[in-house]
């Protein structure tokens, strides 16, 4: 016989959560096969990016195993339950987690995390600055409801989106995107800046990895004030690729992590996928999409877009582009001083006839160095 328990979960309109002007509802029904004690779970979610406010009813069981059918991956900014059955973090753990928050009236609100790449560039989640807003990134918190004396907090001038995401299409990839800050941050023991990993660098099979967030500590319950953390260890892409997990759906520039069903899983979208390597952290992950089953379903790891697929895209994107009109071509120079932070680079780069310059850049065409203008100056050697 059947057995099924109802369990209702009500929209939570606290301190992190907002009611809209706009409305629109919605309801996706998913059915599953049930041949033991069943579950139906009413989950209701915000996503801040459509300004929606989406009920979800989800019917599906636990053991033996999980049905396949119609599981459809969602961004991660869609669930209302982010790290759960994660502990809370100690204060400062995590000094280049950040917190994505958007203006509503007079008011800003949580809605996605985010990494400190530089003293002036987050690293996010491409969904999360898709629609147009006033965004402001906090820094060295740990509780978000309050102000902290560690808390820095910093406007965003500018979004740069992958120009290969669709956000149509969840499973496409390249869901990053990098945000330009007003100004540098100060560094200091609660504010760092993330390590990086190496290009195409790939991690084993349950490397040892944290996902970290502001989220609920229990399915259904209300959001957390102070930053969690949940335990999730990789699933290499041989295991993640199967057909009874994620199979097509997930692609090599993706990690997978989690899916034991045991423990925590959903972190905020664009957080970070903090994994440990030779006794030091690195963000290998942004948070991107997860199962609609639920948080850290069985064989439905959490999906996290693999940072070091993007290293290439990033460092193009920081390079001093220049369009020298003088010389009718385009320069993209990497440089030696950090001009992610400066508004000066220099350079030594080939000019017109093999003749090599030292190039000060005050006026470029790029995104990382948007200094004040001034003119481009070119010095023989």
């Amino acid at each position: 016989m059947l057995k099924f328990l109802l369990l209702s979960a009500l929209i939570a309109l606290g301190k992190n959560h907002l009611f809209y002007s706009k409305v629109f509802l919605s309801v996706t029904l998913s059915v599953h096969i049930v041949t033991s004690i069943g579950l139906i779970l009413v989950n209701f979610f915000q996503v801040h990016n459509s300004f929606q406010i989406v009920p979800v009813m989800t019917v599906f069981w636990f053991p033996p195993v999980l049905a396949e059918q119609n599981v459809k991956p969602q961004y991660m900014e869609a669930f209302q339950d982010r790290v759960v059955g994660g502990s809370v973090a100690k204060p400062h753990a995590w000094p280049w987690q950040i917190s994505l928050q958007y203006q509503f009236i007079f008011w800003y609100y949580h809605t996605c995390g985010g990494s400190l790449v530089r003293r002036g560039w987050v690293m996010t989640a491409a969904h999360c600055v898709t629609t147009p807003k006033v965004w402001r990134v906090v820094l060295g918190a740990q509780d978000i409801t309050v102000n902290e004396p560690t808390q820095q907090v910093v406007g965003v001038t500018n979004t740069y989106i992958h120009p290969n995401w669709d956000p149509n299409n969840v499973t496409n990839g390249y869901d990053i995107a990098l945000l330009r800050l007003s100004s540098d941050v100060t560094l200091n023991s609660y504010v760092q800046l993330a390590s990086l990993p190496k290009p195409g660098q790939i991690l084993p099979n349950n490397n040892p990895c944290y996902i970290t967030g502001w989220g609920s500590t229990q399915t259904g319950g209300p959001l957390s004030d102070v930053l969690k953390q949940a335990y999730l260890p990789v699933r290499n892409y041989e295991t993640c690729s199967r057909g009874d997990w994620w199979g097509s759906i997930v692609k090599k520039t993706m990690v997978c992590a989690g899916g034991a069903s045991n423990s925590g899983c959903n972190g905020d979208s664009g957080g970070p996928l903090n994994c440990q390597v030779k006794g030091r952290y690195y963000v290998h992950g942004v948070t991107s999409f997860g199962s609609s089953l639920g948080c850290n379903t069985l064989r439905k790891p959490t999906v996290f877009t693999r940072v070091s697929a993007y290293i290439g895209w990033m460092e193009g994107v920081s390079t001093c582009r220049l369009l020298l009109a003088n010389h009718r071509e385009s320069l993209f120079a990497r440089t030696n001083e950090n001009c992610l932070s400066q508004n000066k680079c220099t350079f030594r780069t080939g000019g017109v006839g093999g003749t090599v310059f030292l190039v000060s850049v005050y006026q470029a065409e790029g995104l990382w160095c948007d200094s004040p203008s001034s003119p481009t100056t070119l010095i023989k050697v």
